[in-house]
């Protein structure tokens, strides 16, 4: 692999998790951000209460994030093997956890419209 490219990447992310498992977890984030922008316009201010909660389910989506790369790699946390390797794993746990705190921001918004505090 001589150059880094988007082509590269995408058969790369194919190849660890499988070309329909790959493309539902693109639609699924597509979905879940299409759904947060429109809670976002529609509301036009963050509930601040919903907020609190999504930031509380943060280590929750961190922890599943590094859990489900982890079953589809084979790899376990004692294969961890130098720097680079953390500081993935750590990325993943980071997209893990903002992804799970909009995910249940937006599921809070959607599911259990209360008035907007203020």
């Amino acid at each position: 692999m001589k150059d880094l490219t988007f082509q590269t990447m995408i058969a790369v992310f194919e190849e660890i998790f499988g070309r329909g498992l790959f493309w539902a977890m693109v639609a699924a984030a597509f979905l879940v951000t299409a759904a947060y922008l429109y809670v976002l316009v529609r509301d036009r201010t963050m509930g601040m209460r919903q907020f609190l909660i999504a930031q509380l389910f943060m280590p929750v989506g961190a922890v599943l994030a590094v859990w489900f790369v982890m079953a589809m790699t084979d790899s376990h946390l004692a294969d961890i093997g130098g720097p680079v390797d953390v500081i993935v794993l750590l990325g993943i746990a980071a997209v893990g956890a903002v992804g799970g705190a909009i995910l249940v921001y937006t599921a809070e918004r959607l599911l259990f419209r209360r008035k907007i505090e203020g």
